[in-house]
């Protein structure tokens, strides 16, 4: 169990590394290729911090450990919300400057109803409730979509608040040489893959020797370990005045979890609804989800601390919740 849990918090490491240089390198790549650097900071930097649950789901599905994949999943988005901005919103309360974000939350709303309704096979064609390969592939559809329209739309408006922020957090050239960003690349890669084994066996084990379900292991301490790219991201933004961007990273990567990460998942096997507490799960997220809509349009479109407390508090309400039940 000690070495387990050594293990567990070795491969979380490995993977927030991994993430951390892959971003990094694939940042300074793209720049030299030419990429805008509104491109990277919305589309490199947002995959970065969604690296980590890509990483350890891909390798749960792959070795048939859907529990861990969907708690991971399904909590890293209740974390994002719950956790993060309501951790950084207690600190700062955040203005929402950018049509961007206001736009992004109802799209987040939707794909999650669009999952909930992905899940609810029992109901709708009395088959076992999971996300099957042709889940998957619409997810993936989907994602496409959204990007294509996200990207194309923002290209147009160049005065949006989240454009200039997005091209800044997304960094400078620097001097590092091709080979070396190359290197980083890689080596971030590969400390995904590595961080995401080792993860996934230590959480497997755990949940064995406590003799509990793999999905409770995915949805608290999985999740918080994978999320810790989000939260860092978004205290960052939040003490340098930018809570687009601290916003738009929870949001943004919301959608990537559900569409890319998720989707990439079911297509390769499918990802059963654990029984006995994988929807409520599902209406956790939605729930904080629909709250955070009326957070960010009043106020002065500003989530303020109280706010950030109610959102903090479900998420630890819900977590102790399904932990003690």
């Amino acid at each position: 169990m000690l070495l387990d849990s050594f293990l567990l918090i070795l491969g979380l490491t490995l993977l927030l590394g991994g993430g951390n240089f892959l971003v990094t390198g694939a940042s300074a790549l793209a720049r030299n290729l030419g990429v805008p650097p509104l491109v990277i900071g919305l589309t490199v930097v947002a995959f970065g911090t969604s690296a980590p649950e890509l990483s350890i789901n891909l390798l749960g599905a792959l070795q048939g450990n859907s529990g861990i994949s969907f708690g991971n999943i399904i909590g890293s988005n209740i974390a994002n919300i719950g956790l993060i901005l309501g951790l950084t919103a207690l600190i700062r309360p955040l203005t929402i400057e950018s049509v961007v974000i206001s736009r992004e939350i109802p799209m987040m709303i939707l794909v999650s109803v669009i999952t909930l309704i992905a899940a609810s096979d029992m109901f709708l064609r009395s088959a076992q409730d999971m996300f099957d390969r042709s889940d998957g592939l619409v997810f993936l559809m989907l994602f496409g979509v959204f990007m294509y329209y996200t990207i194309g739309d923002l290209m147009k408006k160049r005065r949006d608040s989240l454009v200039e922020e997005a091209e800044d957090f997304a960094g400078g050239k620097g001097l590092r040489g091709t080979v070396l960003n190359i290197g980083m690349f890689v080596g971030g890669l590969a400390g995904l893959l590595g961080g995401g084994k080792i993860s996934v066996d230590a959480a497997v084990a755990i949940a064995e020797a406590l003799a509990v379900p793999q999905v409770i292991i995915g949805l608290t301490v999985v999740a918080f370990g994978t999320s810790l790219p989000e939260l860092v991201t978004s205290l960052v933004a939040t003490f340098q005045g930018k809570a687009d961007i601290a916003v738009g990273n929870v949001v943004g990567s919301n959608i990537f979890n559900l569409l890319l990460v998720n989707g990439l998942c079911a297509s390769i096997t499918p990802i059963t609804v654990p029984v006995g507490g994988g929807f409520a799960d599902l209406a956790m997220m939605i729930l904080l989800s629909l709250f955070l809509l009326p957070m960010s349009i009043t106020d002065q479109k500003k989530i303020v601390r109280w706010e950030g407390a109610v959102l903090l508090g479900l998420y630890l309400g819900y977590n102790i919740w399904r932990v003690v039940g």
